[in-house]
């Protein structure tokens, strides 16, 4: 071996020595990083919440722990009749096949306890096709009942419910005619299945009317909130800031059928009512007048010869109600109930519809320009409405002469034969066979086989009779046309001449 590579060899051997005792004190003294540090958190809160804010909060939670042992859960068996002639069925099961009569199904919804011996109040729609014995009862303290179905209201989407218990937790109820836009509300119950729920929200909206089942007699007189409601929220509660009960959750505008913005409840003072009065008798008894009605618009208004958009417009009286037998007609537009001013048809229904059959409505109308004070004596709903009959493609064929095209209001109209009136139940009119899409006309509601039957109020028996009022009229004038729809319901109809 060499000179040089003995020297190499002893200076690695040096340099590494001399290293491992520089690393050796250096690092005898750390400690080991996983076994022995210690992070202290902060705790201290960055923001001061104020005092009207932690009062906010402090309300909230107060709120959910006195009210959500008042809130129920409730499940519901009921029974469907199958379809069994969908094509699909007919091929895997053969056209012989028997499905029972009924299949049983689930649903649920939520309830709000207001007396301490089990009377619940909850929607019409959670229970109304429930099975006997088909109602249980979740309490917030799990212990479970069957509940008795004690009555229900359609038109309010209210019903009573009761368990045989006693001792209960019972919600407090507010007047929701004190209710305001912008006020804090909670929504309490039992969505998609996740019991004892509460989000909070706003008051949106008061006397929303959003007609969620199509049914005319329907009080729809909702609190609008955007606390998030959900299916299964149905028959909870809507509490104020005070722990005040001041809806019951019924229904969601919604494309999807889960939330997207905002929920309805029932006003809690038409709730209290219809549940009092189904504790007592099981049932409602609820007068009525007897007429179709609707908001009055602004060319409506004018047309009917009023100084603003105010009031709901008659469309329709049934003949033998209490209208009818008061003297009202179709174009009246009512103006108050009882000294309270009315200017949208919900509230209208909802003023009437707290009275009984045999009780008296002090109605102020306007009808020619002037006001006039009716008194009418309402009645029971009448179960013998007029048959419904659609106009058939055969007899649309008969109207195939004398037609005249109107361009200043969008519409085609032809004569109107004998064999028309009688299907339709008038004794005179014109037949609209056509209307110009999304012209005025058809924007304002007027279709293909209404009959037009007046124009502001003159008798239309022939296509002359329309001209000679229409020759009166100017761009910008407004014509109230009462036309019989192919259903034989009437309505006016007010347009815009162009």
């Amino acid at each position: 071996m060499s000179k040089k590579a003995v020297f190499a060899g002893a200076f690695l051997l040096v340099f590494a020595l001399a290293f491992g005792a520089i690393m050796a004190v250096n690092f005898s003294n750390v400690k080991s990083l996983v076994a022995n540090s210690q992070i202290d958190f902060k705790t201290e809160p960055p923001v001061k919440a104020g005092t009207d804010l932690k009062g906010l909060n402090d309300a909230f939670v107060e709120i959910s722990k006195t009210v959500t042992p008042a809130v129920v859960f409730i499940d519901v068996t009921s029974n469907v009749k199958p379809k069994t002639d969908d094509k699909n069925f007919q091929y895997f099961f053969g056209p012989d096949f028997q499905m029972p009569e009924d299949v049983p199904q689930h649903g649920s919804g939520s309830g709000v306890i207001i007396s301490n011996d089990g009377y619940i109040m909850t929607n019409n729609h959670v229970v109304s096709n429930a099975t006997d014995k088909g109602i249980k009862v979740v309490l917030a303290d799990k212990r479970e009942f069957t509940a008795k179905l004690i009555g229900k209201d359609q038109n309010t989407d209210i019903a009573v419910i009761k368990i045989d218990a006693s001792d209960l937790p019972v919600a407090s109820v507010g007047n929701s005619d004190n209710v305001q836009v912008g006020q804090w509300v909670l929504a309490i119950g039992n969505p998609l299945g996740l019991n004892n729920t509460v989000t909070a929200g706003i008051v949106s909206a008061l006397g929303r009317n959003i007609n969620i089942d199509g049914n005319s007699y329907a009080i729809n007189n909702f609190i609008q909130t955007d606390a998030v409601i959900n299916p299964g929220n149905s028959g909870g509660a809507l509490v104020d800031i005070n722990g005040l009960v001041i809806g019951i959750n019924a229904a969601i505008k919604t494309t999807t059928g889960y939330y997207q913005g905002y929920g309805f409840a029932i006003p809690m003072n038409i709730a209290k009512s219809v549940a009092s009065e189904l504790i007592k008798n099981g049932k409602i008894e609820r007068g009525y007048i007897g007429v179709s009605i609707k908001d009055v618009d602004s060319k409506e208004a004018k047309g009917l010869g009023l100084d603003k958009a105010k009031g709901v417009l008659i469309q329709n009286v049934i003949k033998g109600g209490a209208g009818d037998d008061a003297g009202l007609k179709t174009g009246d537009v009512i103006l108050s109930v009882d000294g309270k001013e009315v200017n949208a048809a919900n509230q209208l229904q909802t003023l009437i519809g707290s009275k009984r059959p045999g009780e008296t409505a002090q109605l102020v109308i306007f009808r020619d320009g002037k006001n006039m004070d009716v008194s009418v004596k309402l009645k029971p709903k009448s179960d013998n409405d007029t048959a419904l009959n659609n106009q058939t493609e055969e007899k649309k064929e008969d109207v195939t002469q004398n037609s005249k095209k109107f361009d200043n209001l969008g519409l085609l109209v032809t004569e109107l034969p004998d064999g028309i009136k009688k299907q339709y139940e008038v004794d005179n009119g014109v037949m609209v066979k056509d209307v110009a899409h999304f012209s005025e006309a058809f924007n304002r509601g007027l279709r293909a086989g209404f009959v037009i039957i007046e124009a502001d109020k003159q008798k239309i028996s022939n296509i002359s009779d329309l001209e000679t009022v229409l020759s009166k009229k100017g761009t910008g004038d407004i014509i109230v046309l009462k036309v019989v729809t192919q259903m034989k319901d009437i309505r006016l109809i007010a347009i815009e001449v162009s």
